[in-house]
């Protein structure tokens, strides 16, 4: 297939905060978009390779830095700092993408796909924009509650520390991130990952994501919203034997939710630069084949 398209710009946050985004896409009639929320201590381009073969099918991805990362940062030294506006501003400049998204893209379905942090910000984000997408993808998540025993009981340790505490003997600090020792070097070798948020950036998650398990919060996420949960089941942040996210996938059943999920043996917390990413990358466009059909 050809190469990937690539157009980068920037939109503005609802306090005027500069955000870097990009659109990739192939020279393929476009059938749908994809919107890609990163996890913390990366950035929205480490999902280019990633996702190409969704681009051969005509889907369009989208995606952006979030505040404190990647060229959103303003600085190095701002790295894992989401700023005066907190976590709290990160699904509203989600959503702010959805609508640019939507006004490149009139008629097509659109489906968000968060990855870790992202997928906590996308928790977030359904409880007041799930009208806006025609489904939602979780990856590398768990619910908030559970997510909380796994993280360090010191304010200030940084929270990526706590998660290869299982992966004996260690290679490096994030081997819990794959199996593929190319895709781990890589992230080493980045110089926009790697990092934590600040304590007080921390401590703003925490206090946003608490609205995630309010029931009356809940209650407005739209119930014909199909949901697609994947994860590795040696994925830390999953907690063990998924006990920290299968309650998240019950909880959105429950409310009545269509939610698909596929549970890998021995994955870990990247499903998307595993050893098995062909095969994940493939359940995932099957899914959003069937929701997009």
């Amino acid at each position: 297939m050809p190469g990937i398209a690539e157009k980068a710009f920037r939109f503005e946050g609802a306090d005027g905060h500069p955000v870097a985004a990009w659109m990739w896409s192939k020279p393929v009639p476009a059938r749908a978009v994809l919107q890609v929320a990163h996890g913390m201590g990366e950035h929205a381009l480490r999902y280019k390779p990633a996702l190409e073969a969704l681009m051969d099918a005509g889907i369009v991805v989208y995606a952006n830095d979030h505040r404190g990362h990647g060229q959103t940062a303003p600085s190095e030294k701002q790295f894992g700092d989401f700023g005066p506006a907190g976590f709290a501003a990160l699904p509203d400049d989600m959503a702010r993408l959805t609508a640019r998204a939507r006004a490149d893209h009139p008629g097509l379905p659109l489906i968000l796909l968060g990855h870790s942090m992202g997928s906590f910000a996308t928790q977030l984000y359904l409880l007041d924009h799930s009208r806006d997408i025609d489904g939602v993808v979780i990856s590398g998540s768990a619910a908030l509650d559970m997510l909380a025993s796994a993280l360090p009981a010191d304010p200030d340790a940084p929270a990526l520390d706590t998660f290869n505490g299982a992966f004996q003997p260690e290679r490096t600090p994030f081997d819990w991130l794959s199996r593929d020792e190319r895709h781990v070097d890589a992230y080493i070798a980045d110089p926009f990952c790697g990092f934590s948020a600040t304590p007080s950036s921390m401590q703003s998650m925490m206090a946003a994501l608490a609205r995630t398990l309010d029931p009356s919060a809940l209650a407005e996420i739209r119930r014909d919203l199909p949901v697609y949960i994947f994860s590795g089941d040696k994925d830390p942040v999953a907690g063990p034997d998924l006990a920290f996210l299968r309650p998240l996938a019950e909880r959105y059943a429950a409310l009545g939710l269509d939610v698909t999920t596929d549970f890998y043996k021995d994955g870990r917390h990247e499903m998307l630069n595993e050893i098995n990413r062909d095969e994940v990358v493939a359940k995932l466009k099957s899914w959003i084949e069937r929701v997009i059909s």
